[in-house]
């Protein structure tokens, strides 16, 4: 499966735009983490891109990614990415073993509260954002809630990285893209510290 067939299913399925930029952040994290571990780029980076693209049509934990496991199937999507998916969500029961199913949930939430950040910054980008930012924002729990931060640490453990520098992993990784995430804000990549 190559990513044009990959990105044609996510946009079947999936109108909403900050679920598709969620998706696209996810892809970029692992393809990220794919080239830094000698790993394969497009396997990982259509994992990423195709974790979440039954959401929109199955929305609640009950159906989501369960019910978009016969989907997958239909559309030829390789067994190993489709279990990397199903392992995404505990609810399911299906245990992470392999280091892309690892990263995969490593890369899930995390994205979520790094472009929380990036949106209440006076940039509104990625290009000035680092950790250390993320982490003032993490102790206060009412800021972007949605963001499981239990999840962000235990994925951080099960993959086997230093937290806050798993969020500067992909911090990198989502700055090349920033533009197409809409989180380029108003500075550029070349006036950046």
């Amino acid at each position: 499966m190559n990513r044009e067939e990959a990105l044609g299913i996510v946009k079947q399925y999936i109108k909403n735009i900050n679920l598709f930029n969620h998706m696209l952040s996810v892809e970029a994290a692992m393809r990220h983490y794919a080239r830094k571990l000698g790993e394969n780029e497009e396997l990982w980076g259509n994992t990423g891109l195709l974790h979440d693209f039954d959401w929109e049509i199955h929305p609640t934990l009950e159906e989501h990614p369960l019910a978009g496991e016969s989907i997958l199937r239909e559309k030829g999507v390789p067994e190993e990415i489709i279990r990397a998916v199903l392992s995404h969500a505990d609810h399911t029961g299906i245990p992470r073993l392999t280091t892309m199913e690892k990263a995969l949930f490593a890369c899930d939430e995390v994205t979520g509260l790094i472009t929380a950040v990036a949106l209440v910054r006076p940039s509104r980008s990625l290009y000035d954002l680092t950790s250390s930012s993320v982490k003032k924002k993490w102790k206060d729990k009412a800021f972007a809630a949605g963001a499981n931060r239990d999840e962000i640490t235990r994925g951080a453990e099960e993959f086997g990285v230093d937290l806050w520098q798993h969020v500067d992993e992909v911090i990198l990784a989502m700055r090349a893209i920033a533009p197409e995430l809409g989180l380029a804000g108003n500075i550029t990549p070349d006036s950046s510290a």
